[in-house]
């Protein structure tokens, strides 16, 4: 039996154990780069646990999502800027 979950990262699949965040899932992906600063500088999760926001996706349309608090669903759409 298959405990992992699938879902979409920047179009495409990765599975992931029950329990993982997002923010591991993009890591997962190879995505480094999740959101651009207002001055155009790349941004990833610094704190890992919801207060910096420089881990901010969009996830299933939802834009300015904290992908290090969010965990993992089947058939997510999760894009990084």
């Amino acid at each position: 039996m298959d405990e992992s979950i699938e879902l979409r990262v920047n179009g495409t699949p990765v599975k992931v154990p029950p329990g993982t965040v997002v923010a591991a899932a993009v890591a997962r992906a190879g995505v480094v780069k999740f959101r651009t600063s207002v001055l155009a500088a790349p941004r990833g999760p610094l704190c890992g646990m919801g207060i910096c926001m420089e881990c901010r996706v969009i996830i299933n349309g939802d834009a300015h999502s904290r992908s290090c608090q969010t965990l993992c669903a089947p058939g997510m759409d999760v894009w990084t800027t």
